[in-house]
């Protein structure tokens, strides 16, 4: 059928991968950072622009005839009335606004108000919470915010000319904290409780519609969210998880409807698909692992590992809740983690070794139980992040899990996600693809663990770990309803 492109503009780079666009086969690659700082809160979003240049550099896009746009989650961009910046961008890792999330679930009447009308709970990288804090420390700039984009947004935009309509596409508006995935619509009354005033929203396409063409004729297509956009190109469908092993940690698995959860431990995000991704995050994972490498002394990850794999499952006893930067699933965000079950014949390298990653495992699939407890089926897992790739992660994670666990060969997953998209409008524009459907490109490589015969250990160690979480923290995944 042709040759399309997928772009992932995430917090750092831009990736490009160029493919065919009847079997996804990547023909080429571009890459190039952000000239940003690390770690900004405020980013001009031009920088976007020239990394996106520099990454299509040396004809790179040659004979494309579509493109699909991922980029970075929860950016808010504030446009004054004639479409001009109003001022920087506030990109998702920004964390000021936790007061005015604060503040916005108490304006409409509690947790359980927000997840009924938007399937999330304010929280401060959302866009919803940027606006508040806006309102409260930059009211002059406030009232000049006449219409709101993120980043996906403001560069399919930019990319079509800067028309006078601006879009979106569900996965994206799904993050905002004033888009119901449940009832498919803007809540533009959040946005002014938010802001204190209207202001303009863009139109939300839907999954096989673009949003427009080039006047040299290259097809964009609705673009989507970095997090849509990975687990679009991964090809998750219903009864698969997706665990992203960060710093931090996610589980998000792919649901045919929205989820209302009045205690904000899941997200309802829609998908890129018209399916939905409920998600929950964990503010611990990776960064358990390297904490305890630091404290036994090692080089790294690796060493740690091959130590874990001297001992044995349950770790003679040691139990790690992994909570050290407070935690989130379950709401906990003033403890801290906790190291249990010492005793002479468990103090030992390799059990602490171990206790890391079945802490960390235990905790992502204590993140797993909750949304398998609101009905989403779970029938493999795929793991995500460089630690993926650690044996010591293969060896523990099925019988923890309890269901076969697939490890995708590392690739831009997120960028594929976009030209699968930028295929499928292509098709559809040209009459020769369903909307109803997405192109079947071919499966990423994976390898799949089983949990096999170690199932019944996985649940013992379960066991061990609920136990030492319940007495420590009784009651903490109680629903709370305020």
């Amino acid at each position: 059928m042709g040759i399309v492109a997928g772009l992932d503009s995430s917090s750092e780079y831009t990736r490009i991968v160029v493919c065919d666009a009847d079997t996804g086969a990547v023909l080429r690659q571009g890459y190039a950072p952000h000239p940003v700082e690390p770690k900004s809160t405020e980013v001009d979003p031009q920088v976007w622009l020239l990394s996106l240049g520099e990454a299509a550099g040396s004809g790179l896009l040659e004979s494309v005839q579509a493109i699909g746009v991922s980029a970075q989650p929860h950016g808010l961009i504030p446009l004054d009335a004639q479409g001009a910046l109003v001022r920087p961008a506030l990109v998702g890792n920004d964390k000021r606004a936790q007061v005015a999330a604060a503040d916005l679930v108490d304006a409409l009447g509690g947790r359980r108000a927000w997840a009924e009308a938007v399937g999330s709970v304010p929280q401060a990288p959302q866009p919803v919470a940027k606006l508040r804090w806006l309102a409260r420390t930059e009211p002059e700039a406030a009232r000049r915010i006449a219409a709101v984009l993120q980043p996906h947004d403001w560069l399919v935009w930019q990319l079509l000319g800067r028309p006078a309509r601006r879009t979106t596409d569900r996965g994206a508006a799904s993050g905002t904290g004033f888009w119901s995935a449940g009832a498919g619509a803007w809540r533009p009354d959040l946005v002014e409780i938010a802001l204190g005033h209207p202001c303009a929203l863009p139109e939300v396409l839907g999954p096989a519609e673009a949003a427009g063409t080039t006047p040299e004729g290259l097809l964009i297509s609705a673009g989507t969210g970095e997090t849509m956009a990975a687990a679009f190109g991964l090809g998750v469908g219903v009864g698969d998880a997706v665990v992203s092993l960060g710093a931090s940690g996610s589980v998000m698995a792919v649901h045919h409807e929205a989820l209302a959860d009045p205690s904000g431990m899941i997200t309802s995000f829609a998908d890129a698909t018209g399916m939905h991704l409920p998600v929950v995050h964990t503010l611990n994972a990776v960064r358990a692992l390297r904490g305890t490498a630091e404290l036994l002394g090692l080089a790294d990850l690796a060493e740690l590992s091959a130590l874990a794999l001297k001992s044995t499952p349950g770790s003679s006893g040691l139990v790690l809740l992994p909570y050290l930067e407070g935690e989130r699933t379950p709401q906990l965000p003033h403890t801290a983690g906790t190291l249990s079950g010492l005793r002479r014949e468990s103090m030992k390298p390799e059990h602490l070794a171990r206790a890391s990653f079945e802490g960390m495992l235990c905790s992502l699939a204590d993140a797993l139980d909750v949304l398998r407890g609101r009905g989403v089926e779970v029938r493999r897992v795929f793991l995500l992040g460089a630690a993926a790739e650690l044996p010591a992660v293969q060896a523990v994670a099925p019988a923890v899990f309890g269901v076969p666990v697939v490890v995708p060969q590392p690739a831009d997953y997120a960028a594929l996600g976009a030209a699968r998209q930028a295929a499928w409008a292509l098709g559809v524009a040209r009459g020769t693809h369903s909307p109803a459907a997405p192109p079947a490109w071919q499966a990423a490589s994976v390898q799949v663990f089983e949990p096999g015969e170690e199932a019944a250990v996985g649940q013992a160690v379960r066991q061990q770990y609920r136990a030492t979480r319940e007495q420590i923290h009784p009651g903490a995944f109680t629903e709370t309803l305020s």
